[in-house]
């Protein structure tokens, strides 16, 4: 038999299940203490972060036998109905507005919504994209969303709000949903492969996580593929870089020492590893550059992991901090946009292996340049390659900077 996708297994059944969203399900909670439900909600962020669920667990609060409250009790008939995997309310309806967001859709809906509910206290219409409604079909929902029959409820979800015409947006109570936390994300995923009985190796969920970019569903969707694919050891950080196609630190360890030291020869060899083993240029510069974002930062801020700026296992961020150590700060800086520029001129690129050395290039060369972080990267390799107790560099002039003359003489 088939198994339920992950993300479809640990659905939220209640406002307090849904993570990264307190600023949302704690107002919606007291607003059902308070027994101040609107007629029509308006739930808007990026896909995967909890809009259609929040939708349902609220449709689930207000038909919930002991309800409206801000905890549906589990047990009563409606709340069996909408629980995770359960069969669905009639009472409930959920509507597709990419498929159902003309006119006639609308005027259908409207008909129907007149009609009392069979079953519970509200009828509740949930619509998902709703930013796919047509104006006209917006027009033609327009009353009976302005003055509902007091059974009738609506929830529009969508990722564009800008798109739901101003006169329903203004009928509505809006509440936007955000991504989630990187360290929330990681935390409720290392839950879920406990509960799995599956071990996962601490380096594995960072890159789950980056992966997901703060959608909770793509995040599960990513997991959930690792875990079908793990072994007897479990899921390993080599099977999860390979699988998702991310570079593998050694050898980004590899390109950043090299350009610490400034050695060439290391630098090339590690581009040669790169396109030897089949991985995207590309890819590997968007690596680089997320572990030069991360230097510059513990360059500036030491204790970075502690303050959760920085969300890497402890060994990784020891090793880091030893690379940010043997920068200086400008030549970290430096470092960091020309690889963005050289990221940024890759797009479309017919050769992706020669901008990839290009970029090595003009890291490894900060001589080569006249410019004013060039000459900053230059005395902070000067200030670092200097013996043991000898004066840092200071003011260097410029080439148009007054010369004593020869013969002395001096001014008052």
């Amino acid at each position: 038999m088939s198994q339920l996708a992950l993300y479809r297994r640990y659905r939220p059944e209640t406002f307090g299940e849904v993570i990264g969203q307190d600023h949302v399900t704690g107002p919606l909670q007291q607003a059902l203490r308070n027994g101040r439900v609107n007629h029509a909600y308006l739930f808007s962020g990026p896909r995967g972060c909890g809009k259609t669920t929040s939708a349902r667990i609220l449709a689930r609060c207000l038909n919930c036998e002991r309800g409206p409250t801000p905890e549906p009790c589990g047990e009563c008939r409606s709340c069996r109905d909408l629980a995770r995997n359960g069969p669905g309310s009639i009472d409930v309806i959920e509507i597709d507005a990419a498929s159902h967001g003309g006119v006639d859709d609308a005027r259908e809906l409207r008909e129907k919504a007149f009609f009392g509910p069979a079953a519970s206290r509200y009828k509740i219409y949930i619509v998902d994209e709703a930013h796919m409604v047509t104006s006209a079909g917006f027009n033609a929902l327009l009353k009976v969303v302005e003055e509902p029959p007091e059974h009738l409820k609506f929830i529009f979800a969508t990722t564009e709000p800008e798109k739901v015409i101003g006169t329903i947006r203004s009928r509505t109570h809006h509440y936007p949903f955000r991504l989630v936390p990187p360290g929330t994300l990681r935390d409720y995923l290392a839950d879920v492969c406990r509960v799995e009985s599956i071990p996962v190796e601490d380096t594995v969920l960072p890159l789950v996580v980056r992966a997901g970019a703060g959608s909770v569903r793509d995040s599960m969707s990513v997991m959930d593929q690792l875990l079908a694919g793990a072994s007897e050891q479990g899921v390993t950080y080599a099977m999860a870089t390979a699988l998702l196609g991310y570079t593998d630190d050694a050898l980004l360890d590899s390109v950043v020492d090299a350009f610490a030291a400034g050695d060439g020869a290391a630098a090339f060899a590690v581009v040669e590893q790169v396109i030897e083993g089949g991985h995207d240029p590309r890819r590997f510069v968007t690596d680089l550059l997320e572990r030069l974002r991360d230097l510059v930062i513990l360059a500036a801020v030491p204790d970075a992991g502690d303050k959760g700026l920085i969300d890497v296992p402890a060994d990784v961020l020891e090793r880091m901090r030893r690379q940010a150590d043997t920068f200086g700060a400008a030549e970290l800086s430096r470092a960091a946009d020309l690889v963005n520029e050289g990221l940024t001129e890759m797009r479309g690129a017919t050769a992706p292996r020669l901008q990839l050395e290009l970029i090595c290039a003009r890291v490894l060369l900060p001589g080569a340049y006249g410019d004013e972080r060039s000459v900053m990267a230059r005395l902070d390799r000067l200030e670092r390659n200097a013996p043991a107790g000898a004066p840092t560099v200071g003011y260097v002039p410029g080439p148009d900077a007054h010369q004593p003359s020869s013969g002395g003489g001096g001014g008052g």
